[in-house]
């Protein structure tokens, strides 16, 4: 958890930073387990480009894929890194606001909650 006392810009910048790289990282590594796994269990199956076979039904939305990894599906677990490299910029979002409000930098507090805003609208809103 970041330390507020002194909140200085260059030190949100480095907590900004850190936040991209974990979830990165961790996006790649959950990503990387599943597709492991999913050559473990499916490697040596045969290839068909004849007609094309889109996700299950299951994987698509999120309750689904969380099932779906939770029960140890390679695919969930693909699906779930894939979820956590989506959520890794919206929280860098999330993380402005509550930097620059701790700055008092209302300007960038409103323009970082108007991007959050457009954010979810393009994640949720948009059907």
């Amino acid at each position: 958890m970041p330390d507020f006392g002194t909140w200085s810009e260059q030190k949100m910048e480095a907590q900004m930073g850190l936040l991209l790289r974990t979830g990165v990282l961790a996006s790649c590594a959950i990503m990387f387990a599943g597709a492991v796994l999913y050559l473990l269990r499916n490697g040596s199956e045969r290839v068909s480009y004849a007609a094309f076979q889109g996700e299950p039904a299951s994987l698509r939305n999120i309750s689904g894929i969380l099932r779906e990894a939770r029960l140890g599906g390679a695919r969930g677990l693909i699906q779930v890194g894939v979820l956590v490299m989506i959520a890794t910029p919206v929280m860098r979002v999330v993380f402005a606001v509550f930097g620059f409000a701790r700055q008092k930098q209302w300007r960038f507090v409103l323009i970082s909650l108007i991007v959050l805003g457009l954010l979810a609208f393009g994640l949720f809103g948009s059907k």
